[in-house]
């Protein structure tokens, strides 16, 4: 199985690129922001998940342990196979979705294509526990994700799509933790685009 690759982007696609390393090119699905912040040329170094069916073979691509440990727990639900949780870190950071499981909040897993209501509440239900013993990650806590979940709300009665304030919202900096310090911030985001 292959667990680890380094190598150089020779070829991306929407929600792919290929890796070279020596004389082979692995087709790898990373997650979306791996996916923006590199391009052809560059060289990576991704955690890999080996996923095998009767039929094909996928790589998935991670910048760390964290995230690949995270994913590997989503999959272990039922009804979320790894297409769908690889695009839960297009809504929101690894740390985001462990803090939101561990309090108990379904609304980020609730945005990932794929998983519906009873779904999401199957996955904290299942995942609560087992993720707060995982190391390495910032675990925020409830007032800060209320915080956010705030900020979010202010943005989005602004007229921006939710999508677009959670993406302004993931470039405000850790340290601002009020939802009035973060909704300027991330409005001076949202403004440049």
């Amino acid at each position: 199985m292959i667990a680890y690759i380094k190598g150089t982007i020779i070829d991306k696609g929407e929600t792919y690129f290929v890796v070279k390393t020596e004389q082979i090119g692995y087709k790898i699905f990373p997650t979306k922001k791996i996916l923006l912040e590199n391009n052809i040329h560059n060289e990576v170094e991704l955690r890999i998940y080996h996923h095998i069916t009767e039929n094909a073979q996928s790589l998935y691509g991670f910048t760390t342990i964290d995230e690949l440990n995270l994913f590997e727990k989503l999959i272990s639900v039922s009804g979320i196979g790894p297409k769908t949780a690889i695009g839960a870190f297009g809504v929101a950071e690894a740390s985001d979705i462990r803090s939101a499981i561990i309090n108990g909040d379904s609304s980020i897993l609730k945005q990932v294509s794929g998983i519906g209501t009873k779904t999401a509440e199957r996955v904290v239900l299942e995942l609560k526990n087992k993720l707060s013993g995982l190391v390495g990650f910032d675990t925020k806590t409830s007032t800060e994700l209320m915080s956010v979940s705030d900020s979010l709300e202010a943005l989005t009665s602004l007229g921006y799509s939710e999508q677009e304030a959670r993406q302004a919202l993931q470039k405000v900096p850790a340290h601002i933790m009020t939802a009035e310090e973060k909704v300027k911030i991330a409005l001076q985001f949202l403004q440049k685009n």
